[in-house]
């Protein structure tokens, strides 16, 4: 009974249509509350014999049990409880990929998953580096400076005219990487227009995309050699500033072509979430 059935006489919580809302209201769209959901969801609709189970004649539910899923992947059915009643229980990343096989989540349900749950996927770490050959034929194909950035900003491929562009770096380094450039190389703070303004903001960004990464030992080793070796780096890791990598007007003063403006196009290719492909348009 609520209070305003308490005032008129009736019990709110009787009519369907208030019951839905009340529903509406409580489910969660992100948290814990919303991995359990998630959780239960695709329980139910793995049976026993998906998984060569042997099912007994009078289930109660129609698909696994908490107690047979938590068997499958290796935790105890009162934690695995815990984590489908929506309580905060801390979860490690490859606990979750067991719980993701059993489940046989497909790519996208299993990014969704570790999305939830806020943990970094370990699978995605391991190959997300890997660009396919589709993306790395789309950096020679674009006309302007184009690279491609994993998850610490290592140049894993970029055009000649990229090259061109960064001459005295890009074809040098036996693995190239952006923040060591910004902050280590001699070229950059004579190339890069602005550098102060550029870097800080470079810094903002990649602290922004730690964030999908920061289970990572690989990410975390980055960050801890920037921090001891980059004084700049460290002054503006610690102002805590987050900025989302975003597109605009990049000005350069190149030692044989001079002044050169471009427009900045970064994206995430579907396939490849961990890396981004960063085109330099000409202006004009």
């Amino acid at each position: 009974m609520t209070i305003i059935g308490l005032l008129y006489g009736y019990n709110i919580s009787s009519y369907p249509s208030i019951r839905r809302y009340q529903s509406m209201q409580s489910e969660a769209l992100s948290g814990p509350k919303a991995l359990g959901a998630f959780l239960r969801a695709h329980r139910e609709r793995i049976t026993p014999e998906m998984l060569g189970l042997p099912s007994a004649p009078r289930r109660r539910t129609s698909g696994l049990r908490r107690e047979e899923l938590a068997q499958i992947s290796g935790i105890s059915a009162t934690w695995y409880t815990w984590i489908e009643q929506g309580r905060e229980v801390s979860i490690s990343p490859h606990t979750l990929a067991r719980i993701a096989k059993a489940l046989r989540l497909g790519a996208a349900e299993r990014h969704y998953l570790f999305t939830l749950a806020r943990v970094a996927d370990p699978e995605q770490e391991q190959h997300q580096e890997t660009a396919n050959s589709a993306v790395l034929q789309s950096v020679h194909q674009v006309t302007g400076p184009c690279y491609l950035l994993d998850i610490t900003w290592n140049v894993v491929a970029w055009n000649p005219q990229a090259e061109s562009l960064f001459s005295g770096w890009l074809g040098q380094a036996a693995t190239p990487n952006l923040l060591h450039f910004m902050f280590f190389h001699p070229l950059a703070k004579t190339l890069v227009s602005d550098w102060d303004d550029r870097a800080r903001r470079v810094v903002a960004e990649f602290r922004a995309e730690t964030s999908h990464h920061q289970n990572t030992e690989e990410m975390r080793a980055f960050v801890r050699n920037m921090t001891h070796n980059s004084e700049a780096f460290n002054h503006w890791w610690k102002q805590q500033d987050v900025l989302a990598r975003e597109g605009g007007e990049r000005a350069f003063t190149h030692l044989q072509q001079g002044a050169l403006r471009y427009r900045q196009l970064t994206f995430n290719p579907a396939e490849n979430s961990g890396l981004k492909l960063v085109m330099l348009i000409p202006l004009p």
